[in-house]
């Protein structure tokens, strides 16, 4: 006999894991990419991928210690996996923008980049490096 609570297999269908290892443009297909590199985000974590889901009306379960297999680096920000429900009891999407786990995986990896805790980040970090150049060209050169 069955053992009661256990979700049935047509539960685990209208779940679909995302791990943050698929959406990551450091990664390598072996490595666990699921999306092209030119779709895919940097590094992204599962809070992430849960705010941009549930964003968009998802039923979102959000588990933290869960770890991708295939992660080596065992640090928090790599962990985690994302739940979410695809599909309703009758087999349909339950957002028909997003029926299949792709499609979800690929606007989660496009919108990622936009969330504000990214765009903060990003900004100004590149403007200190171009101290301490030019004024000394051509200089030195003295001939004996």
């Amino acid at each position: 006999a069955a053992a009661a609570g256990v979700a049935s297999p047509a539960d685990k269908e209208r779940f679909i894991c995302i791990y943050p290892a698929y959406l990551n443009n450091k990664k390598t297909i072996a490595e666990g990419r699921r999306i092209p590199i030119d779709k895919a985000v940097e590094n992204p974590t599962s809070t992430e991928i849960q705010d941009v889901c549930a964003a968009v009306g998802f039923n979102v379960l959000l588990e933290k210690n869960k770890m991708y297999p295939r992660e080596w680096n065992r640090d928090v920000q790599y962990r985690g996996r994302v739940r979410i429900q695809l599909k309703q009891d009758d087999g349909n999407p339950c957002l028909p923008q997003f029926p299949t786990r792709k499609s979800v995986m690929l606007y989660a990896a496009e919108t990622i980049p936009k969330l504000k805790t990214r765009t903060q980040k990003m900004g100004g970090s590149d403007q200190s490096l171009q101290q301490g150049e030019g004024g000394k060209k051509g200089k030195g050169k003295k001939k004996k």
